[in-house]
């Protein structure tokens, strides 16, 4: 393989380890964040809202950007979450403050996170692996990483905002070596005519219509509002339900994450398993650690809840993103990936929110219990939802010289 390939190739894992530093700093950091602004639950939720504010609009153009300019886009999207970290630590100090700061993370978090899934997305449509699952897997390890560095830092003494330099250094330099590595945008096949956007004019009726990858992506969304429901209040749980400090705090996303990260990377060399079974197991597992959360009693068995729940829903999203956009033609993966990050991130951005909003009505526990009705919910329609892929044949040049 020749050096520019490989280069290329290692382009999404260096984007979602990333993705992965900055996602577990903040996991860990999120106490802090809260008692820096002087919160409650609510209130947080509230905040945390924002971040969805800003993902939006950011991850709907995204796809377009991903399209024309490649890798580009999405280095520097992540150097630009880099420095939204920084800025949410030292500005954060009301419920005014942390929310403009959210909308900023939201904003740049949201850009990451479509282009990463679209070179992940790419990848995998040239080399026929799972490069998508894969990718997530390195996005968990790296959330290992930054939870436990934030721990370690904390536990030292380090205030939130130098946490966020320290991880914002190192994503800044994943960050540019994207930039630098990654693929230029995806040009037509030789020869084909083209709309403005380049994509061939005999293919456009081949381009599957928005509503089946809307339809992926809000199953998708409730696994991810699982997903981030306990990345997010993880840490907050072990301090306020069963007395856990600063130090042992951050061992709830770093668990969470660990366990992902197995799971991710064995789903990626076990393809023989049906994706159906994938899903419905998923949930299954999922629904079984939330509830061992839920009644927890000590550190131990918080951890363990949350090694079940990570290992249920580690293959949800990343199966249902992969099966949805693999026969996309290259010069609109950006804009499929969008469609369905963009839909299912509403379940990213709502999980931590419902959590917040339940927790202030029902306790911490009882959120907990909501949060195993969504995976029971989850259980039901994921193992329903097939390839969003219309029936004919994408023609065959879509995959000329991948």
């Amino acid at each position: 393989m020749h050096t520019g390939t490989q280069a290329s190739a290692a382009a999404p894992y260096l984007a979602f380890a990333a993705f992965g530093l900055f996602w577990g700093t903040w996991g860990a950091a999120l106490p802090a964040l809260r008692s820096a602004a002087a919160l409650d639950d609510a209130a947080l939720g509230t905040a945390l809202l924002f971040v969805g504010l800003g993902a939006l609009p950011a991850m709907l153009l995204t796809g377009r950007a991903v399209d024309r300019w490649g890798a580009r886009a999405g280095g520097a999207a992540l150097v630009a979450l880099a420095v939204a970290g920084v800025v949410v630590a030292a500005t954060g100090r009301d419920l005014a403050t942390l929310c403009l700061a959210m909308a900023l993370v939201g904003a740049t978090s949201g850009a990451a996170d479509v282009a990463a899934n679209a070179l992940a997305g790419l990848r995998e449509q040239r080399s026929g692996g799972r490069v998508v699952t894969v990718a997530h897997g390195v996005f968990s390890s790296c959330v290992v990483v930054g939870s436990l560095g934030t721990g370690a830092l904390r536990a030292a003494g380090a205030d939130v905002v130098l946490v966020f330099c320290v991880a914002g250094t190192a994503m800044a330099v994943l960050g540019l070596a994207v930039l630098r590595l990654g693929d230029g945008p995806q040009a037509a096949a030789p020869g084909a005519r083209t709309t403005g956007d380049g994509v061939p004019r005999d293919q456009l009726g081949a381009l599957r219509p928005a509503l089946p990858f809307v339809v992926v992506g809000l199953v998708g969304a409730l696994g991810l509002a699982v997903e981030n429901a306990h990345q997010s209040w993880g840490a907050v749980f072990l301090a306020d339900e069963v007395g856990a400090g600063p130090g042992l705090t951050a061992l709830a996303p770093a668990t969470f994450a660990a366990a992902a990260v197995a799971t991710r990377f064995a789903a990626g060399l076990l393809t023989g398993v049906p994706a159906a079974a994938l899903l419905g197991g998923g949930a299954a597992t999922a629904l079984a650690g939330t509830l061992v959360v839920a009644a927890s009693g000590s550190v131990g068995t918080a951890l363990a809840g949350l090694v079940l729940a990570a290992v249920g829903t580690a293959v949800l999203f990343p199966t249902l993103l992969s099966r949805a956009v693999r026969d996309v033609p290259a010069a609109r993966r950006g804009r499929a990936t969008s469609t369905v990050a963009t839909t299912a991130y509403l379940g990213f951005l709502a999980g931590p929110v419902y959590v917040g909003l339940l927790s202030q009505a029902t306790g911490l526990r009882g959120a907990m219990v909501g949060v195993a009705a969504l995976v029971a919910v989850v259980g039901v329609l994921a193992p329903l939802t097939g390839r969003a892929r219309r029936q004919e044949r994408v023609p065959p040049v879509v995959r000329a010289g991948y």
